[in-house]
């Protein structure tokens, strides 16, 4: 295990998802997990909080939220959810999570209840029975103990360190290159402005 380059501190972790109410319990989790995975140096650090505290709204958000109107399923999938689909499905999560994730990313058809089992959780969202399974066996556990574990402090940050060291994240994090990184995230660049400045918030705060 590698130890922490600097000083790790619940108040350091606290001004970086400032409005968190549960910061000690994530500090907890982290000051385990991220030397466990090298995320250990003041780049790396600020990088994956940068990065969690966009993705799950300072650490707060650790379910996807599905709660879709009509018409953004129809914008937002619009060959799954065309507008007269769309309006059977609207704001009942479940079923959409069904629909739109069935037969995807290790998921059975709809009718499995595959796609509201293994939708997105952690605080980089885990998504898919197949990431689902990845995780499970990369900590030796049933994958249908996974989307319970992934609700608590420790199985939320536990996934998002599985996720950066599965896509080799700290390379990026070490050249400061947010926007890779958000790609690899992200799939494009969304909220990039956001990353950055949680970014260079917490490097300050790490003294990198």
């Amino acid at each position: 295990m590698s130890e922490f380059t600097f000083d790790f501190t619940a108040q350091k972790l606290g001004q970086c998802i400032s409005g968190n109410p549960y910061v000690d319990h994530w500090f907890d989790a982290l000051n385990i997990l991220l030397p466990d995975y090298e995320i250990n140096t003041p780049k790396r650090a600020a990088a994956f909080i940068a990065q969690c505290a966009h993705e799950s709204g300072n650490f707060k958000a650790l379910k996807e939220n599905l709660n879709y109107t009509a018409a953004s399923l129809s914008r937002v999938w619009p060959r799954l959810f065309p507008p007269d689909i769309a309006a059977q499905y609207a704001h009942n999560q479940p079923k959409i999570a069904n629909r739109a994730y069935g037969n995807r990313m290790g998921n059975g058809d709809e009718a499995s209840g595959d796609g509201w089992k293994y939708c997105g959780r952690g605080l980089i969202q885990l998504t898919g029975k197949n990431n689902y399974q990845a995780f499970a066996d990369s900590l030796e556990m049933s994958v249908d103990d996974v989307p319970e574990y992934l609700g608590t402090f420790e199985g939320a940050a536990q996934s998002a360190c599985w996720f950066w060291e599965t896509n080799n994240l700290n390379t990026f994090a070490d050249r400061g290159d947010i926007l890779t990184m958000t790609k690899r995230i992200n799939g494009g660049t969304l909220g990039l402005a956001d990353r950055q400045k949680h970014y260079d918030h917490a490097l300050h705060v790490f003294g990198g």
